[in-house]
C-alpha cells in the first residue's frame, strides 16, 4: 500500500450476497481484504452488508440497528493500516431509511454518501421504502477526489455530471444490477460509456453476481478510461476479485490494462441465468434437492436439464406419470432423457387415481360431457402425487410452464403450477427450444453435470403436447408458436395494442384479440404461480403488475 496519491491499488470484489445473513456478509468481506492486504482500496456492489434486494425487510429497525453495528466493527478493521473498503449499506436517520455507500479507512467511517436516484420501475420498488439523498458531494481520501454515484446514480447523467462539475477525478459506481438479455453490452456500451463521455472521468462499474428469488445478478464488472476504452472486463456469473492498478499523469487518472473477459451470448447466457437463479434457490433455502415431473416433452427435460447442470444430477428425482393418453413414445423419451442425464427417474400411474375420481365424482358429473375439466383433474392429481414426494422425503417441487402458457392460462392451477420454482417462467415457448437446441450440443461452464446430449432430438422436433386427451396437440387451440410468442412479446413487453401487433405482423385480428383476452384473464392464476428468474425486461411477478379484475382491452 501506498499513501501517495500518484498510484492506486483497486480491487473490484465481484461477490454474491446473503440478503438479511449480515454476518456471512461481513465474514466474506474480510476475507476478500485479508487476501489483498497490499490494496488502497476495496469495492463491494451495492448493499453489500444487507443483501439485495432487501424488500420490506429492511424496514424492521433491528436490522438497520444490526447494519450500524457491523459497519462500525467493519471500520474498525481498517485501523490495522490495510486496505480502505467502500461498502454498501443502510442507514436510518429518525424514520427516513437511505441506501448508502460507506468509505471506512482508518479505523472509521471516514465518510457516507446517501443514493440520490430512486429507482422506481420494473424490478426496482426504492421510492416506497428509501428517502432520496441529496446530489453527492466528492469525497476528499488520499489526496484523491472520488465521486460515488451509487448504482441509479450513474445510469442517469445528473449525478455523475455533477460530481464533474464539483472536481471528481474518478467515478466508482457499486451496483446491485439484475439481470436482463443483452443488458451486459447496454451497461457498458450505451450507459456507463456515455456517463465517462460526459464527464470526461474514468469509472468503474461493480455489480454483484448470484440469484435471489425471482432475480439473479450477472456481475459483468468493468473499468472504463477516461477516453472511452475498456481497461478491465469481468467475468460473468463468477465471483471474481480483480485487481486494477491505477497512475495519475498529466491528464488525470488512468487504470493499467487488465484481462477482458468474454461474455455469454445467447442462449448460453439465458441457460447460465437458470442455472445460478435454481442454484442459489434451492441451497439458499436448504433443500436437499429437487423433484419434478418428467412427461416426455421438451419443457420439463430441459427443466431437468437446468437442475442437473445448477445442482448435480444425483439431486434431481424426476417422476414420469402416465394416464391412459399417454404415449409410448412420451415414456421412452422421458426415460432416454433421464438415462442421458444421469438422474433418477420412477414411474408412477395416475390411472387409479384417475379412476377413483370418475367414480367420485360420477354422481355430480351425470348428463354432463366430457370436457377440460377431466384434463385438469389429471394434472392436479400429478400436482398431489408430486407434492406428497416432496413433503414426504423433502425435495422441493420443480415446475415447468413457458411464459408462452403462462401468459394464456394453459396451465392447471394446483396441477401444474403447484410447486417451489420455475425455471421456465420468464422463457417463452421458442426460447425453450433455443436454449433445449444449445444445450444438447453444449456443456454450460457452470454445469456440475457435463454431459451432452441431455435429451433425445425426438423431444425437440415433436409437436408439442400436454396428452391429457387423445390425439392432443398444443396447436389445437393456439396459433402456432413462433406466431404466439411475437404476439405476446408485443402485448407483455412492449404493452402494445391488438392494433399495434397487426399492424407489424399482419396476423388475423380475430386471433390477436383472443390472445388478448386470454393473458388478460389468466392474471389471477399467475398471482398463484411460484416464482421464477427473471430473463426478459418484463417478467410476470415484479415487473408486470396487472389487475386482477378489470375490464380494459384494446381489440
Amino acid at each position: 500500500m501506498t499513501d501517495a496519491a500518484d498510484t492506486l491499488t483497486i480491487v473490484l470484489a465481484q461477490i454474491t450476497q446473503a440478503v438479511g445473513d449480515l454476518a456471512a456478509n461481513v465474514d466474506a468481506m474480510r476475507a476478500v481484504r485479508a487476501r489483498h492486504a497490499g490494496a488502497d482500496l476495496i469495492l463491494y456492489p451495492e448493499f453489500q452488508l444487507i443483501g439485495y434486494p432487501p424488500e420490506d425487510l429492511v424496514l424492521k429497525p433491528a436490522l438497520a440497528e444490526r447494519a450500524a453495528r457491523l459497519l462500525a466493527e467493519l471500520a474498525a478493521d481498517t485501523a490495522d493500516g490495510g486496505p480502505a473498503m467502500l461498502v454498501g449499506s443502510v442507514e436510518r436517520d429518525g424514520a427516513d431509511l437511505y441506501n448508502i455507500v460507506a468509505l471506512l479507512d482508518g479505523g472509521q467511517v471516514v465518510a457516507t454518501r446517501r443514493k440520490h436516484e430512486l429507482p422506481n420501475y420494473g424490478t426496482f420498488d426504492e421510492k416506497r421504502i428509501f428517502v432520496p439523498g441529496p446530489l453527492p458531494d466528492v469525497v476528499d481520501w488520499r489526496g484523491v477526489r472520488l465521486g460515488l454515484p451509487i448504482c441509479e446514480d450513474g445510469w442517469l447523467p445528473k449525478v455523475s455530471r455533477h460530481l464533474a462539475d464539483q472536481g471528481a477525478e474518478l467515478l466508482i459506481s457499486v451496483n446491485g444490477s439484475p439481470y436482463e438479455i443483452d443488458k451486459d453490452e447496454r451497461r457498458l456500451s450505451q450507459v456507463f460509456a456515455g456517463r465517462v463521455a460526459e464527464t470526461g472521468l474514468p469509472l468503474i462499474f461493480l455489480n454483484r453476481v448470484g440469484g435471489q428469488d425471482e432475480l439473479v445478478f450477472d456481475g459483468c464488472s468493468f473499468v472504463l478510461n477516461a477516453d472511452g476504452s475498456t481497461a478491465h472486463r469481468l467475468k460473468d456469473w463468477d465471483q471474481e476479485e480483480r485487481v486494477t492498478r491505477w497512475t495519475r499523469g498529466t491528464n488525470g487518472w488512468t487504470c493499467e490494462a487488465g484481462a477482458i473477459a468474454e461474455w455469454e451470448a445467447h442462449p448460453a447466457d439465458i441457460y447460465s441465468a437458470m442455472i445460478v437463479s435454481l442454484r442459489d434457490y434451492v441451497e439458499r433455502n436448504r433443500f436437499p434437492g429437487v423433484v419434478l415431473g418428467l412427461s416426455g416433452g421438451i419443457d420439463s427435460a430441459i427443466c431437468a436439464a437446468i437442475a442437473a447442470d445448477a445442482l448435480g444430477p444425483d439431486r434431481v428425482w424426476c417422476v414420469m406419470m402416465p394416464s391412459r393418453f399417454t404415449s409410448q413414445a412420451s415414456l421412452d423419451d422421458a426415460a432416454s432423457c433421464a438415462e442421458l442425464i444421469g438422474c433418477r427417474l420412477d414411474t408412477i400411474s395416475i390411472v387409479p387415481a384417475v379412476e377413483a375420481f370418475d367414480t367420485m365424482l360420477a354422481g355430480s358429473f351425470a348428463d354432463v360431457e366430457v370436457d377440460i375439466t377431466e384434463e385438469n383433474v389429471q394434472s392436479r392429481i400429478r400436482g398431489v402425487t408430486l407434492m406428497a414426494l416432496s413433503n414426504k422425503f423433502g425435495p422441493m417441487l420443480l415446475t415447468t410452464g413457458n411464459k408462452s402458457e403462462m401468459s394464456v392460462g394453459y396451465a392447471t392451477i394446483y396441477g401444474d403450477m403447484a410447486g417451489g420454482y420455475n425455471p421456465l417462467k420468464d422463457a417463452y415457448k421458442m426460447t425453450v427450444f433455443a436454449v433445449a437446441k444449445w444445450r444438447n450440443e453444449n456443456v454450460p461452464r457452470l454445469s456440475r453435470n457435463p454431459v451432452t446430449p441431455v435429451m433425445p432430438e425426438t423431444i425437440i422436433t415433436k409437436p408439442p403436447s400436454a396428452e391429457l386427451r387423445p390425439d392432443q396437440k398444443d396447436e389445437d387451440s393456439l396459433p402456432p408458436y413462433a406466431d404466439l410468442d411475437r404476439m405476446l412479446h408485443m402485448l407483455v413487453e412492449e404493452e402494445a395494442s391488438v392494433d399495434d401487433v397487426v399492424a407489424r405482423y399482419g396476423f388475423d385480428r380475430d386471433a390477436v384479440v383472443r390472445i388478448e383476452r386470454l393473458l388478460m384473464l389468466a392474471e389471477y392464476k399467475r398471482r398463484q404461480a411460484p416464482p421464477g428468474v427473471k430473463l426478459s425486461t418484463r417478467n410476470f411477478g415484479r415487473d408486470r403488475r396487472y389487475p386482477i379484475t378489470h375490464g380494459f382491452r384494446t381489440g
